[in-house]
């Protein structure tokens, strides 16, 4: 059977959990990552919801997911004995991943130099709201600070709305992508010139990217990019462009839009449907036959005709969203994919549970707990190698490998483990 990508590098684990998705990518894609707990087990695993809501340390389901693949250990490397340990660890790893204030493993003799004279060639890979330097690099931060600060906040959500926070932690899933990014490409570097190298990662500048073009804009044209929500660019309701309801759920459109079939083929479908209503008469049908992109942004052109213009483009709006009203959202889908028309169910997790595209390729991983007594099912793999699969394990319990790493890698005695768990550094 082919050998993971990352099978031959160790990974020690500080981070946070703005570095979670970063070292859980490493390790899904083989590398033997060693998280390191403080003793008596991380207080991010306190953190819910919970396996059949049984709020404990072993059965965080946010927990489960970001630390798959990893083994654990429990270690205080703030205390001397705790510091000696991690640096008999430091001089085995190729990548220390940490999310500390800056400076705060330098404080510990931790540092980047430091770990280089243990490990030369060592990476570590540093993730934090704002960087390793510059103004604001010892500010407190969070997800909602990176997503605010970034820009990201003031695009999100309609026009009319405050500025929304986007679901979940996606400052921390963006800091992560980019940290395992980074990662790599100084794994690749340091294979081709035997040179370590420090990766510095700021949450803020790893969102910066998700405003796409509205700093360009205001570069090139003075103009602040605003929310726009399903509408897009053009301020007024377009009809097959944006969301609607099915009789079930949702669906989103993007009629008339290049790549797809034009809106005469939707027209054609609510003929077929009888559910067109007045739009095979002028001056809808007008409409129907010169509906997309470039019609729509010359409406500017000629003023007198807008009002005019946009008066059908409501009606149409409407009729269009009785139609979409009157059917369930996968016979909307499955109709249209059959016409080449743009339109997509907006997924509900119970939606992603049930897909069928996703159960054909037996994306969902089951994963056994033996602690749980279960099988536990996980999202699956954000891409296919090959020649170098992902894989995934169960997410370690505080202190498993305690033994594996500082007894049997180490070769430290029982005794001695007995002695440093009594004193709190394990």
């Amino acid at each position: 059977m082919a050998t993971s990508a990352l099978a031959d590098i160790r990974v020690l684990d500080l981070a946070g959990e703005v570095g979670w998705y970063c070292t859980k990518l490493l390790a899904d894609l083989g590398a033997d990552v060693i998280r390191v707990e403080p003793p008596g087990g991380d207080p991010l695993r306190d953190i819910g919801p919970f396996w059949h809501d049984e709020r404990a340390r072993d059965r965080s389901l946010i927990y489960f997911h970001y630390n798959t693949s990893k083994r654990s250990i429990t270690l205080d490397i703030t205390k001397p004995d705790g510091k000696a340990l991690f640096e008999r660890l430091a001089a085995t790893a190729d990548v220390v991943v940490e999310t500390f204030a800056p400076g705060h493993l330098d404080a510990l003799g931790l540092g980047f130099d430091a770990l280089s004279k243990l490990r030369p060639g060592i990476i570590l890979t540093s993730i934090t709201g704002f960087g390793q330097d510059g103004p604001h690099a010892q500010y407190a931060w969070s997800d909602i600070v990176g997503v605010a600060m970034s820009g990201m906040m003031w695009l999100a959500g309609d026009r009319e709305d405050p500025p929304n926070r986007p679901y979940g932690n996606q400052g921390y899933v963006c800091a992560g992508i980019d940290g395992a990014a980074g990662t790599l490409m100084a794994l690749y570097h340091r294979d081709r010139t035997g040179e370590g190298q420090h990766v510095d990662v700021s949450m803020q500048e790893a969102l910066l990217i998700n405003q796409e073009t509205a700093m360009m804009t205001y570069d090139m044209t003075g103009r602040i990019a605003t929310r726009t929500g399903a509408r897009g660019i053009i301020p007024i309701d377009l009809p097959g462009i944006g969301i609607f309801k099915a009789n079930d759920g949702h669906v989103f459109a993007y009629l008339g839009t290049p790549g797809g079939a034009p809106w005469t083929t939707m027209l054609d479908w609510m003929n077929r449907e009888g559910k067109a209503e007045d739009l095979n008469e002028e001056p809808n049908i007008t409409m129907v036959r010169n509906l997309n992109l470039a019609f729509l942004t010359g409406l500017v052109r000629e003023p007198d005709k807008l009002g005019e213009r946009i008066a059908v483009l409501s009606h149409m709006y409407e009729v269009f969203a009785r139609f979409c009203a009157s059917f369930s959202k996968w016979y909307l889908y499955e109709e249209a994919q059959k016409q080449r028309l743009m339109i997509g169910i907006v997924s509900t997790p119970e939606d992603l549970a049930k897909n069928p595209q996703l159960a054909a390729r037996n994306w969902y991983q089951d994963v056994e707990h033996p602690n749980l007594g279960a099988t536990v099912r996980y999202g699956g793999p954000p891409y296919r190698l090959t020649e170098t699969p992902w894989a995934l394990r169960r997410p370690p319990l505080p202190g498993e490998h305690n033994t594996d790493v500082y007894i049997d890698e180490l070769g430290l005695p029982q005794s001695q483990i007995d002695d440093l768990t009594k004193s709190g550094v394990i």
